[in-house]
């Protein structure tokens, strides 16, 4: 019995991952980003209960490098996560099955994201920015 040397299934490498697969899991992995960047929300709520010493210091941290890419992270996972939720809405209703519609809607949940995260940043820092 001659020896099969192709692979049982595909490879990383090989295998390309539709659209909506890839939608899918990032809908998850922006839930639990939410879930962990509420507590940098509650940092800065007990921060301003505490006083303006404390939240002078939650301020600073979320106006350096690192805190505006947290910042800018959580916003983009926050509105990405809203548009594929309304995204599964339309399919809860049986709306946009077909492959066609599937990956359409999919670049609408990406390029919705980005333009919802780029309105809000252009109006943090028209504003005078974080700090």
């Amino acid at each position: 019995m001659p020896q099969n040397t192709r692979p049982l299934s595909p490879h990383l490498q090989v295998y390309r991952w539709p659209l909506s697969m890839a939608l899918s899991i990032l809908h998850r992995a922006t839930g639990i980003a939410l879930a962990v960047g509420l507590l940098l929300v509650v940092w800065l709520l007990l921060s301003l209960a505490h006083g303006p010493e404390s939240y002078a210091s939650a301020r600073t941290f979320c106006a350096s490098w690192f805190g505006l890419i947290l910042l800018f992270g959580w916003s983009w996972a926050l509105f990405f996560h809203l548009c594929n939720g309304v995204r599964h809405l339309f399919w809860d209703v049986g709306y946009g099955f077909g492959l066609a519609q599937a990956h359409r809607s999919g670049i609408v949940v990406v390029v919705a994201s980005l333009v919802l995260t780029g309105l809000v940043w252009a109006c943090v820092l028209a504003q005078g920015g974080v700090a």
